[in-house]
């Protein structure tokens, strides 16, 4: 098997990539990575909830991480894009808890809740070369917006030991500019969400009125890192900004909205994957303060998102809905 990849796409091969972390260790400048990372820590404002707590301490915050991330699990993912699961998986390690309170969370039970063990980065970093011994095309680190420091001092331990696959940042874009900062260098492949585009959508659904502000940032600052996404000979994503969306029902307004800054901010070559899993999860069903977002998507809908984008101009997109 080999990942999918469009003729059109073939503009954005390229000759095989080594990860970016590896000038980086090479440089010397992962220990100053690490460095930096703690002290992000110790004053915590690594997301855009300031919290402000001390996690060296093992305080908490709204994240409810202390010193020591939380690995919910950690396996080979067949279920995500085909240029990132390509034909031996996407090797994916999903953190516990989340800086978001999505009411329609599908992964509520991992997100809202301690799932898992904390584990030093030693551990972590054993997880990343298993999966790597596994075969698997990339390492797919799943919503560690508010673990980032852990995440830099695991990447700092698994590269002298052989980590050689590229690195996937696979958030929410929920973050803050200083964990971004610290990922400079380390990550080749950054996969954020675009949720919203209305703040009082986003204070409702998430929590987080300053979500759009903060996503545009944010994935602003990917995209300066990294560029559009690019693949190796073998279809599979070698570096760039993968961006999701998942289109909500009665939102196809919002979904317009944010293709078309996609397309005038970042650049018509974005690559999107345009969503249609969303079904009523957690919070909604049967609750009457949602009753809008208590069903699927319709097929129109979805017609309309991918119309919304192509109207963009956006072009580059994963197919399946």
């Amino acid at each position: 098997m080999r990942a999918h990849r469009t003729a059109a796409d073939r503009r954005f091969v390229v000759d095989d990539h080594e990860p970016v972390y590896l000038q980086t260790w090479r440089e010397g400048r992962l220990a100053a990575k690490v460095e930096q990372a703690l002290a992000e820590l110790a004053d915590c404002r690594i997301c855009p909830r300031d919290c402000g707590v001390d996690r060296t301490a093992d305080e908490t915050g709204v994240c409810h991480i202390g010193r020591h991330a939380r690995v919910a699990s950690a396996f080979p993912h067949f279920g995500e894009e085909d240029c990132l699961r390509g034909w031996n998986g996407s090797g994916t390690i999903f953190f516990s808890f989340c800086n978001l309170r999505c009411v329609f969370c599908q992964n509520w039970d991992i997100s809202q809740a301690p799932a898992g063990e904390e584990m030093s980065p030693s551990e972590i970093a054993a997880l990343m070369l298993a999966l790597q011994e596994r075969g698997c095309h990339n390492i797919n680190f799943v919503t560690p917006e508010h673990v980032a420091p852990q995440v830099v001092e695991a990447i700092a331990v698994a590269v002298p030991r052989g980590l050689r696959v590229p690195i996937v940042y696979n958030t929410s874009a929920y973050d803050g500019l200083a964990s971004l900062e610290l990922m400079d260098g380390l990550v080749d492949i950054y996969m954020p969400d675009f949720k919203f585009w209305r703040p009082e959508t986003a204070r409702r659904l998430a929590r987080a009125r300053d979500y759009p502000e903060v996503a545009r940032r944010a994935i602003a600052e990917m995209h300066r890192q990294v560029g559009v996404l690019r693949f190796g000979p073998d279809g599979l994503a070698r570096r760039g900004v993968l961006v999701r969306h998942l289109v909500m029902p009665g939102l196809v307004d919002e979904s317009a909205e944010i293709f078309r800054w996609l397309a005038d901010e970042l650049s018509p070559d974005t690559y999107v994957n345009i969503m249609g899993q969303y079904r009523p999860d957690h919070r909604v069903p049967a609750n009457p303060r949602y009753a809008d977002i208590d069903r699927r998507p319709t097929a129109a809908e979805m017609e309309a998102a991918y119309a919304a984008a192509r109207a963009a101009g956006l072009w580059r997109f994963d197919e399946r809905r």
